[in-house]
């Protein structure tokens, strides 16, 4: 069940807008319900009604029903105003709940603001109300502005906000990254690692569009907005095991002896009568609890004679029973947008009753390797060639990431092989990765091109192994300019790629979670430098290294089962120090 907010002063026109905003959307074929709110002393009951004279009598609720409609009124009494969690849980499921007022709540906002009332833009400092739907007037907002009359144009931007359409460009709060949103401030020089990560961070955001799909086929995708429960789970109370059901007032210190009725509570087979007090009833795991029912007793736990059931009266109230909305109540936010969903995330969704989600369209990688000493593996290649084993690594790191891989190819050392390798790149792709060629050598024709095209920062990066990572954007599409020797490859794109592309993705940042394990090898570290060694763990739990810290020693990538990282500073390692070590699943490989 979708949630959408219309906000806005005295006078602004919202209701209007809402009452428009329903028959529009409806009218489209989805199932519409509102949620207003009722400011200061006004009342949903007319003193003088039936149904007043009762609520004054001291009915706790009273429900109105005729032949047209029902409606439940319930007495708050004492108690405080009830949060809007709690009333969407009283509403059925339907497509799109659209909230009238509520300001100070969380959910997505579009303000209704008319020049002639207003007193203040709410947009300007609430960063949940996401549109503006005015009459004209200076607005100088970042957010999108509507005409508040253009009830399509709104419709149309509320439904793709919630995930209810289906679109394939960009998300409104994410434009195309810019030429020069990766460079750098003058005089920056060696950046360290966590500076470079967190400058990298800042610098991007989603590129993907979004679209509607099955909840069942979601696993691996990437959510686009948050999934509120349709339904509570468990809905209704229910028996967590197979046993006998009763009211446990009747229960006392010894030993009970309680009436055992005819019939039973099964899945899907309620009882359908009242259990009266002092009586019991079978009930099987999953069952709703019957009318009259709260404890109910494990069958290991009682002797059956004759029509009654005997055990001891030692047991707690309620026990054995779950309460309805024990895991998760309807209306109560189930899932964030950002989540990478895993096979638990589907469980609960099928749970509260979601089918379909709202996810970010996959990221398109596109992998490219260049230079001229290339060839493709299984071909005859003098001794001067090297076969290609940047491209295939990374294609199979974006297809174990969950992201499209897109095969770019080889580019010669030709800036015109190189530039029509990166505009196809530009048009099927969201992201290029490319390796070689980042530097600043006279073959390095990556960086020329984005340098030419003022597109080119050279992140000097002090990391080892790597060299310059060369960040750029090629006709709206970022690129990654990684180095040519497949280790330092490798690690560049663990450290830097996999959390970029994840933002890029839609999805939000990760950092790998690593351990500290005793050392099985001995080092002099010089400072200046984050050092990742490829390692394994032995069988006594110690983290040894591979042989050659050369960043050619591709093979040193499939003998390790991690990385060892050690910080930036000067640092004498002896077996059996403490060293951080990062296993390559932390990376999601």
């Amino acid at each position: 069940m979708k949630v959408f907010g219309i906000v806005g002063w005295k006078n602004s026109g919202k209701t209007g807008l809402i009452e428009r905003l329903i028959a529009e959307i409806s009218a489209r074929g989805f199932t519409v319900s509102t949620v207003k709110h009722a400011h200061h002393s006004f009342d949903v009951d007319r003193p003088g009604k039936d149904s007043h004279r009762h609520r004054i009598a001291g009915a706790k609720e009273v429900l109105l029903a005729s032949r047209s409609r029902w409606a439940l009124m319930h007495e708050s009494g004492e108690q405080s105003e009830p949060p809007l969690a709690e009333l969407l849980s009283k509403i059925a499921p339907v497509d799109l709940v659209l909230i009238e007022g509520y300001k100070r709540d969380a959910h997505a906002k579009i303000e209704a603001y008319r020049v002639e009332t207003g007193t203040g833009l709410i947009a300007a400092q609430d960063t949940s109300v996401v549109a503006v739907a005015g009459n004209g007037g200076a607005v100088d907002l970042v957010v999108p502005v509507f005409d508040l009359n253009d009830t399509t144009s709104i419709s149309e931007f509320i439904l793709r906000h919630v995930g209810l359409l289906e679109t394939t460009q960009p998300p409104s709060d994410a434009p195309p990254l810019q030429n020069d949103c990766f460079a750098l401030p003058q005089g920056v020089n060696w950046m360290p690692v966590d500076e470079a990560l967190d400058a990298l961070r800042r610098r991007i955001q989603p590129v993907v569009g979004r679209k509607t799909i099955l909840a069942s086929g979601a696993l691996g995708r990437v959510l686009a907005s948050d999934v509120v429960a349709k339904r509570a789970n468990p809905p209704a109370a229910n028996s967590a095991v197979d046993g006998y059901g009763f009211a446990h007032g009747v229960t006392t210190d010894g030993r009970q002896s309680l009436p055992l009725l005819k019939g039973r509570a099964a899945p899907g087979a309620p009882f359908a009568d009242t259990v009266p007090v002092g009586q019991a009833v079978r009930i099987l795991t999953g069952a709703l609890l019957p009318t009259g029912v709260d404890t109910v007793v494990l069958q290991e736990d009682v002797k059956i004679v004759g029509e009654t059931v005997q055990f001891d009266g030692l047991i707690k109230p309620k026990a054995n029973a779950r309460n309805a909305g024990e895991d998760i109540h309807a209306g109560q936010m189930a899932l964030n947008s950002g989540q990478v969903l895993h096979p638990g995330d589907i469980a609960l969704l099928s749970a509260v009753g979601c089918d379909q989600v709202s996810v970010f369209t996959r990221l398109r990688v596109g992998v490219l390797s260049t230079g001229d000493e290339l060839v493709e593996p299984g071909r005859q290649a003098p001794a001067e060639k090297t076969y290609d084993a940047n491209r295939p690594m990374l294609l199979s790191l974006v297809e174990k990431w969950g992201y499209d891989p897109v095969d770019l190819g080889h580019a010669t050392d030709s800036r015109a092989a190189l530039q029509d390798k990166l505009d196809y790149g530009a048009e099927n792709a969201d992201v290029i990765l490319t390796s070689g060629g980042a530097s600043v050598g006279d073959e390095d024709h990556v960086s020329a091109l984005l340098k030419d095209a003022g597109a080119l920062s050279s992140w000097r990066i002090a990391i080892k192994p790597g060299r310059p990572l060369a960040m750029g954007v090629w006709n709206g599409v970022p690129i990654f300019g990684l180095p040519g020797n497949p280790v330092a490859a490798f690690v560049c794109t663990l450290i830097f790629g996999r959390p970029a592309m994840s933002v890029l993705a839609g999805g939000g940042w990760l950092k790998p979670q690593g351990f500290t394990l005793p050392a099985a090898f001995e080092k002099d570290k010089k400072a200046g430098r984050r050092e990742y060694l490829r390692a394994r763990v032995t069988p006594d739990g110690r983290a040894e290294v591979f042989a050659s810290e050369g960043s050619g020693r591709v093979s040193g990538l499939s003998w390790a089962d991690g990385l060892v990282e050690l910080e930036d500073a000067e640092r004498r390692i002896q077996p059996g120090d403490p060293v951080r070590y990062i296993p390559y699943s932390s990376f999601g490989i």
